[in-house]
């Protein structure tokens, strides 16, 4: 028996398995966040409002996590392979997704004080820098000639809402709500699913 003919014959990685953890740690994500939402210290709707900016912050950070979830999902869909590259990149994205919560909670608690509002604008740049990687990981092992390649194309959207959460961030220093402004306008940006990969 040859050496060739003695090699066992590996699998290839499927992508049912990479949906399926990222679905579950995405859910972890969603229920830490809800988990943080405390009840109003009263029973009338003044004490309702003292945790209003809890809930709405929460809103945007769920909106967030249920864009890279929607749109992590059409990507997926696109692909026909992955590799063992696209699976660190994966974990990647899902590292710095797993640090919204936290970022959520400081922010809120510090009353959009400068640096927690600052770590929540990065804690959502991270996951976009990281998305982009994992996007240009699948391309390269799919090839730019594939389904994902064309869809994707030179991804100006991604580009534009980098540089918008990095303005945020700047802008964070001067004053925390205009940071928040251009963290809002990103998620108004994603909130209709990436129709590149749709078509």
């Amino acid at each position: 028996m040859s050496e060739e003919t003695a090699r066992p014959i590996l699998p290839a990685i499927g992508k049912g398995r990479l949906e399926a953890f990222s679905d579950g740690v995405i859910a972890i994500i969603i229920t830490i966040m809800v988990l943080e939402l405390h009840t109003p210290e009263g029973v009338d709707l003044h004490a309702l409002l003292d945790v209003g900016h809890t809930f709405l912050l929460y809103a945007l950070s769920f909106i967030y996590v249920g864009i890279y979830w929607n749109n992590h999902h059409h990507l997926l869909h696109a692909c026909h392979k992955i590799n063992g590259g696209a699976l660190w990149a994966n974990l990647h994205l899902l590292f710095w997704l797993s640090l919204v919560p936290f970022t959520t909670r400081w922010m809120g608690e510090s009353d959009f004080a400068t640096i927690p509002t600052a770590a929540y604008g990065l804690s959502l740049l991270m996951p976009s820098i990281a998305y982009s990687i994992l996007v240009k990981v699948l391309i390269a092992v799919n090839g730019k000639d594939s389904a994902v390649g064309r869809a994707i194309g030179s991804d100006v959207k991604g580009y534009v809402s980098t540089a918008i959460y990095i303005l945020g961030i700047a802008l964070t220093l001067w004053n925390s709500f205009a940071g928040i402004a251009c963290y809002v306008i990103v998620a108004l940006i994603w909130l209709v699913p990436d129709r590149r990969i749709e078509h």
